[in-house]
């Protein structure tokens, strides 16, 4: 296929990337600095401007996937931070959209991203894809994102948007900052420890993406995690466990938050998230056990 993507050149997009070019398809990648990207050698992607004729692009393009969106780890979450936070996924996904509804041959799917924080912390209740939304700032973001999505619709593009769990891959995301306490002998559950924490393998994770693309029957929100979330102290113990490290020194949650401040959420509110949607759909997880995952990817 000719796929569209935003945000190709982030934490989820680079593995993305790399999947679908070495199965032979067509990228057009859209970034703000093109530039930056000219050493990059493989044939069958290009990367073009934000700033280019977005539209034209789409006349090309079969499928559209959307994860352009300012990283949401790092900093502590200032008024400027948290506006980039939201400001970068909806005005993106808004770009996106005119585009494709200029387009006189339009692609036919577009996959826009959302994320696991729709939903807020709900305990143990498990969360399939008709639990109600948060009323936190990132539940928020997700609510606004999506409903920018949904306007797409109208132009007669399907729509698939995958609320993302938190990705295990060693290079980046939430395990990236948890590995080092572990590595320092320092290691352990974070929060109550009771909160379940929504995983998901970054194989599985793009495999899902490009699924969304290729089922036609696949419309609307889906949860994109693992189907066997754990509790954060499973996944602490299990870590600990693959590291040959401790896991006993629990950071409590007053101490996050003095850290992160709202960003604490993101590692302690507990999101029991089940895949329904992608199981129906024929969906087989390559990574569906925690030990699997975690063995991969250390």
């Amino acid at each position: 296929m000719n796929i569209f993507i935003s945000g190709g050149t982030g934490f989820i997009g680079g593995y993305l990337r790399r999947m679908l070019l070495q199965e032979g398809h067509l990228l057009t990648v859209v970034t703000r600095d093109p530039e930056e990207y000219e050493s990059e050698t493989a044939k069958n992607q290009q990367f073009v401007s934000w700033d280019d004729n977005i539209a034209e692009e789409m006349e090309k393009s079969d499928a559209v996937i959307n994860l352009a969106g300012a990283s949401i780890f790092g900093p502590r979450w200032t008024e400027s931070i948290k506006k980039r936070i939201y400001s970068s996924r909806i005005e993106s996904t808004r770009q996106l959209v005119e585009a494709i509804k200029a387009a006189d041959n339009r692609p036919g799917v577009m996959v826009s991203a959302s994320a696991a924080n729709y939903y807020e912390g709900q305990g143990d209740k498990v969360l399939d894809e008709s639990a109600k939304s948060g009323d936190n700032f990132l539940a928020k973001v997700c609510r606004d994102w999506e409903a920018e999505a949904q306007k797409v619709r109208s132009a007669g593009v399907r729509l698939a948007i995958p609320r993302i769990g938190i990705v295990l891959e060693r290079d980046g995301g939430a395990l990236e900052q948890m590995l080092t306490p572990f590595k320092l002998f320092v290691g352990g559950p974070i929060g109550s420890g009771e909160q379940y924490f929504p995983w998901i393998h970054m194989h599985d994770l793009c495999r899902g993406l490009l699924f969304a693309t290729q089922e036609e029957s696949l419309e609307g929100p889906f949860n994109l995690n693992a189907p066997n979330p754990v509790t954060m102290r499973a996944f602490a113990d299990e870590l600990a466990s693959q590291l040959n490290r401790p896991s006993f020194f629990r950071v409590p949650e007053f101490a996050l938050e003095l850290v992160l401040g709202e960003a604490a959420t993101l590692i302690t509110a507990s999101l029991r998230m089940q895949p329904k949607k992608l199981q129906q759909h024929g969906f087989v997880f390559q990574y569906e056990l925690l030990t699997e995952a975690l063995g991969d990817v250390l």
